[in-house]
């Protein structure tokens, strides 16, 4: 295989918000020598990180948007994505993950696993993609990286063990013992860019030992070359190595490294084990649909020499044009090369091919299978395929979360106006979890998203991007309306008063179900023409879109057409869609429809002192407390509350906890509305409708 490939990785860096990874992600780059200097997300020297390089990256201190960067390393190119912790930016993690080889998983030494670790992992099982562990902030008090290991495999369900143990913890904490070569790891200098190999200190020798035969013990259950090698005490460094490296991309193991990215400790061993343990492009099956074959399977190969197959993971729409985010999978692309988008099923011509490092450039004439690259003024969607002409590939899409939120916005002025809808489709483009719509009842523009601060960023980027000046309006609840028991329908769409009419009879019950909607067919001896069966389906379909309660949309029900009628020249496809939709009508009311509201999983984080605070402001909200974990100065509390009910929510934690604590919001499931608020929300959808018809 092509040594050019063999030493390719591409690897993103994931964790819980606050873990560290930006910061890790400077530390790598200043010991691969990409950067010069290392800078802070935050504090006095903050605000320079170098991944964060939007202007409210820099504000907040926090990562946004992926960025990507491409280093090396002991002569390995690594193509690296630093990717948002923030529950509200999980489609950044998504669609880094969708292209990636490999991960690695940071964790913080005091928190361990943490609600946003749970996700993510969740996120890299979804896309099988092998990772390394990275417990950071070993010189925090309360570091404790065993109990993290335990964690991994208690609450994660990983077969782990750790790669090095530390020497000293907390304030004391000076370096790692290797326990693959059972050397002390020392970093001195006045950035730790000098690795010191030392003899392991007498106090530490039998804990390396005990924590070293733990490694030996879970590696050998995945090779029998390692097993043998035991049993007849002929471990070497290759072999464990092999067996590790074997079982990592198997992704039956993780290794975990330990270090403290803040004090410069433990990145060179973790770049080390990029090189060892995680996969090239070449040892990671990837998958291709032929559409030509009726979305046959096709196996890509990481081969330069093949036609190209590519995926467009990212859009950036900058002052010079649209930048499209590649992953090449099979193949090459060279600048002047034509290619094929099988979407839009149009022939395009590579124009600029580009290296990112952040948000600045690098201009390269080609790149081969593995690279993460972009192009320059291609029109593309987020998860095209790109195809050599001849190929008619997709590669599958990006699993898109639904949004939770809306927000109704109001341009201020003409000006305003006319920018707004080009930023709107720029932005919806640009993410999938960031939808946009206007309201036929009240002709507002709605914006939804996946939290408050997913919408806040937005408003944010429309003021200072693009000059655009919004109102904004109380953010609004996504209500979903289900019944509650079963009721039968018989109706006949009647209209036959000279010329073509229409008659249409349908019958049959609508009964609560568990997924989202499904139509059953129980019409027999051709009642109903085959034909007209599928029309019926969409007259229910499309009732669906707006109930009779507070006009939200309608889920949990299952329609079973049983019976009906039909005119050999009266009936059509569209009276049997109206007849559907009358006997909907007739069937809705009688069925007892209630209001469901969306629950969210909120966990806070907060320094113990406070629990007692943060417990009764959750269940002011409605909230009700699953679990409250102490894990020293800090305590965990898990809850599941109402969105309606969450809204300004981290002003009140700040305000109360002294700006110590944090939280995370998902979306976990809808819930019946409470009688009192139902009929509340029903009374001001009545009186939004009258005020309308005046």
């Amino acid at each position: 295989m092509d040594s050019t490939l063999t030493k390719m990785r591409n690897i993103g860096i994931s964790a819980h918000i606050d873990s560290g990874k930006t910061t890790l992600t400077e530390r790598i780059l200043y010991y691969c020598k990409k950067i010069h200097r290392m800078h802070e997300v935050k504090g006095k020297e903050g605000g320079g990180a170098t991944m964060d390089f939007m202007e409210l990256e820099k504000e907040r201190g926090i990562t946004i948007s992926s960025a990507t960067t491409h280093v090396r390393w002991n002569d390995h190119s690594i193509n690296i994505i630093d990717t948002p912790g923030h529950v509200d930016f999980t489609i950044e993690v998504e669609r880094s993950l969708r292209v990636l080889d490999g991960a690695i998983l940071v964790l913080c030494s005091v928190g361990g696993v943490q609600s946003q670790t749970l996700t993510v992992d969740k996120q890299l099982k979804r896309y099988k993609v092998p990772i390394l562990a990275f417990i950071n902030k070993l010189d925090r008090i309360g570091a404790n990286p065993f109990k993290v290991k335990e964690q991994m495999t208690d609450k994660l369900g990983r077969q782990a063990a750790l790669m090095q143990i530390p020497i000293g913890l907390e304030d004391n904490f000076q370096g790692v013992v290797d326990l693959v070569s059972l050397k002390a790891v020392y970093f001195d200098g006045p950035n730790g860019e000098t690795v010191r190999q030392e003899e392991i200190p007498p106090e530490l020798r039998d804990e390396a030992r005990r924590y070293r035969e733990q490694l030996l013990d879970m590696v050998s259950l995945t090779s029998d070359e390692l097993a043998e090698a035991i049993l007849e005490d002929k471990v070497t460094p290759e072999i464990l190595h092999k067996a590790i490296r074997q079982a990592t991309i198997r992704r039956e193991f993780t290794p975990i490294f330990i270090g403290s990215a803040y004090r410069n400790k433990g990145i060179q061993p973790l770049l080390d084990g990029v090189v060892n343990y995680l996969p090239h492009p070449g040892q990671v099956e990837n998958i291709a649909l032929d559409l030509d074959r009726n979305q046959q399977p096709v196996a890509l190969t990481a081969d330069p020499e093949l036609p190209c197959v590519a995926y467009a993971f990212k859009l950036e729409e900058g002052p010079y044009g649209q930048l499209t985010y590649v992953r090449i999978y099979q193949g090459s692309i060279k600048k002047g090369d034509e290619l094929f988008n099988t979407r839009s099923r149009q022939k395009f011509k590579v124009g600029r091919l580009i290296r990112m490092h952040a948000d600045h450039m690098e201009d390269i004439i080609g790149a081969i299978a593995g690279d993460i690259i972009a192009l320059f003024g291609v029109d593309f969607a987020s998860g095209d395929t790109i195809c050599s002409p001849g190929l008619n590939y997709t590669l599958t899409s990006i699993y898109v979360p639904e949004p939770v939120i809306s927000l109704a916005i109001e341009p201020v002025d003409k000006t305003s106006s006319d920018r707004l809808s080009r930023t709107l489709s720029r932005f919806t483009k640009e993410d999938p979890t960031f939808r946009t719509y206007l309201d036929p009842e009240s002709r507002q523009t709605i914006i939804q998203g996946m939290g408050e601060l997913h919408l806040d960023v937005y408003i944010e980027r429309m003021k200072r991007e693009y000059r655009v000046e919004v109102i904004t309006g109380q953010p609004q609840v996504a209500y979903r309306e289900a019944i509650t028991a079963r009721a039968d329908f018989d109706y006949i769409h009647k209209k036959q008063t000279g010329g073509a009419g229409q008659f249409a009879r349908v019958s049959g019950y609508l009964e609560p179900f568990e997924g989202s909607y499904e139509f059953v067919n129980e019409v027999k001896g051709g009642h109903i023409p085959r034909e007209f069966i599928p029309s019926c389906d969409k007259g229910f379909q499309a009732s669906l879109k707006k109930g009779q309660l507070i006009g939200s949309p309608i889920i949990g029900i299952r329609a079973v057409l049983t019976d009906g009628q039909f005119h050999p020249v009266d009936s059509s496809d569209l009276a049997f869609q109206l007849a559907a939709q009358g006997a909907f009508k007739q069937a809705y009311k009688k069925a007892k429809p209630h209001l469901l509201e969306p629950i969210m999983k909120v966990v806070v984080e907060t320094p113990s002192e406070y629990s007692g605070h943060v417990f009764a402001s959750l269940n002011q909200r409605r909230g009700i407390i699953i679990s409250s974990v102490e894990t020293g100065v800090y305590s965990t509390i898990e809850a599941e509350v109402p969105l309606s009910e969450m809204f300004g929510y981290s002003t009140v934690l700040r305000s109360m906890t002294q700006g110590k604590a944090e939280f995370t919001m998902e979306f976990l499931k809808y819930a019946r509305v409470p009688q009192s608020l139902a009929e509340e929300l029903i009374e001001k959808h009545r009186q939004k409708i009258e005020e309308e018809k005046r």
